[in-house]
């Protein structure tokens, strides 16, 4: 078969059980590695604790709804800095094309949480019932009162997993000590529960029985990643050049004393037997592959042991395969304009949000002019408009200085505040709140502006000398 053949089938078939067989190597480890420090981060995370003052949640990482807050260690995000999250999906974005610009689906088989949690319920699964070949014994035999044991021991540890999954992801959106206690003490609020429920159920299902079907038929990235690849990007590759013909060890070696062609694939299998998709690789690149390099070990372990050299699959390129053909020494290229854009961009857009965090203004105000009606004319001639203001603190309770200018002759007045002897106008806001005032700007008839004028709202700390501005217009009425 050709190398770049590539594998078609069915649009949809009827599953065949997969039964993934346990393997040892360093692919495996990075695996565990990554697999251990993505969950304790997850199930760790809403525990850890960060001071930002009286007042304010200490839980590091937190979606504050009810407040309308996100916080993050030491950056708070409110709903009128949405663009912070804008950029992290413009991130997220490119680092996935880079990744896969570099190494294919590099985040399918080390980093999506399918991945993560399919390989933890694996692990359960091997230790309550055994690996690949105790459990396809197992089904043949059918239900024996061991066979329910182990099984029904398997599904209560696969069921504690998916709950502590939903109720860890449910500490994001509340203080996590708290709500943990409610949640057991059954005083929680319903929606909780009902969450925690959603996600145990759909936990459960995609990591102990969906599996494979998840990456195959619903997650739209491997249709996405195969529109994105390049010649020069690393898969998983079978070397067809080394390998074949496939033949046994006894076989390859007779073939190779009377001069005859063998490959190093002894056809054992093992390959297609660790693949948590049951994809064989020897036969191509396919859509259920992963890239989880699980066949690399695999492959690797058994040339050890029939004394031939490591490598018959591994990470490789499309150019590179041409190359091992023609008997020419591997090239790679992982600097080329594909991954040089990706980069760029990743470093502008990360650039400006860090601009953006280290100069962003702890207040602001905006302004909404009165619609019904636009203008008020007053009996002795002169005409008010009315506004809405709405103040934003967004750091420790503190007051604000407010001034009207571009409106000659305007008297300001604020309701429920009194000017101060030299006239201002001082506003206090709460520490991390917002506060909705009445303004009112009223100009005597003779100093009445002929057209509608730009008006400059002005909010001042002056214990800091920080500033934030906003502008709307004074309309002069029918002139």
């Amino acid at each position: 078969m050709p190398d770049d053949t590539i594998i078609e089938g069915p649009l949809y078939e009827k599953r065949k059980k997969v039964y993934p067989q346990s393997v040892h190597g360093p692919v495996r480890r990075i695996k565990w590695i990554i697999v251990g420090l993505t969950l304790a981060i997850f199930y760790l995370l809403p525990f850890v604790r960060w001071d930002r003052g009286p007042g304010l949640p200490s839980q590091a990482v937190l979606a504050d709804l009810p407040s309308r807050r996100f916080y993050f260690f030491f950056i708070e995000i409110w709903p009128q800095e949405v663009y912070y999250f804008t950029g992290l999906l413009i991130l997220a974005a490119m680092i996935l094309f880079l990744m896969n610009a570099v190494a294919g689906r590099l985040w399918c088989g080390y980093l999506c949480w399918q991945t993560v949690w399919t390989d933890m319920f694996l692990a359960v699964e091997r230790w309550a019932e055994g690996d690949r070949r105790e459990r396809m014994l197992a089904d043949k035999r059918g239900w024996t009162l061991a066979g329910v044991g182990r099984a029904a021991l398997k599904h209560v540890v696969w069921l504690v997993i998916a709950m502590a999954t939903g109720v860890a992801f449910i500490l994001y959106f509340a203080d996590a000590p708290t709500l943990l206690k409610e949640l057991v003490t059954l005083q929680a609020p319903s929606l909780a529960y009902t969450w925690v429920g959603i996600l145990t159920f759909t936990t459960f299902i995609f990591a102990a029985y969906a599996r494979e079907q998840v990456c195959i038929y619903m997650c739209p990235w491997p249709r996405i990643q195969a529109a994105l690849t390049d010649e020069w990007a690393l898969n998983v590759t079978y070397r067809r050049d080394r390998g074949d013909p496939r033949m046994s060890v006894k076989k390859a070696e007779h073939a190779r004393g009377i001069g005859n062609p063998a490959g190093d694939c002894v056809d054992c299998r093992q390959c297609a037997f660790v693949c948590p998709t049951g994809v064989d690789i020897r036969d191509g690149i396919q859509l259920g592959c992963i890239q989880c390099g699980l066949c690399i070990d695999a492959c690797n372990n058994i040339m050890r042991e029939i004394g031939r050299p490591t490598g018959l699959i591994a990470y490789d390129t499309d150019i590179n395969v041409a190359r091992h053909r023609e008997g020419k020494p591997p090239i790679y290229r992982v600097i080329r304009p594909r991954t040089m854009i990706y980069a760029v961009v990743i470093a502008l857009v990360s650039g400006i949000m860090v601009y953006k965090l280290a100069t962003r203004s702890t207040m602001d105000v905006n302004v909404l002019h009165d619609r019904n009606p636009l203008f008020v004319q007053l009996s002795d001639g002169g005409v008010r408009n009315a506004y809405t203001v709405r103040l934003l603190n967004k750091g420790a309770e503190r007051s604000f200085t407010l001034s009207v200018s571009g409106v000659p002759g305007a008297t300001v007045h604020i309701a429920g505040v009194e000017p101060r002897a030299d006239g201002s106008l001082i506003v206090d806001v709460g520490q991390d709140q917002t506060r909705e005032i009445r303004l009112s700007v009223q100009v005597e008839p003779a100093q009445l502006p002929k057209a509608s004028v730009h008006m400059r709202i002005e909010l001042k700390d002056d214990a800091t000398g920080e500033t934030a501005a906003a502008r709307d217009n004074f309309i002069p009425g029918d002139q």
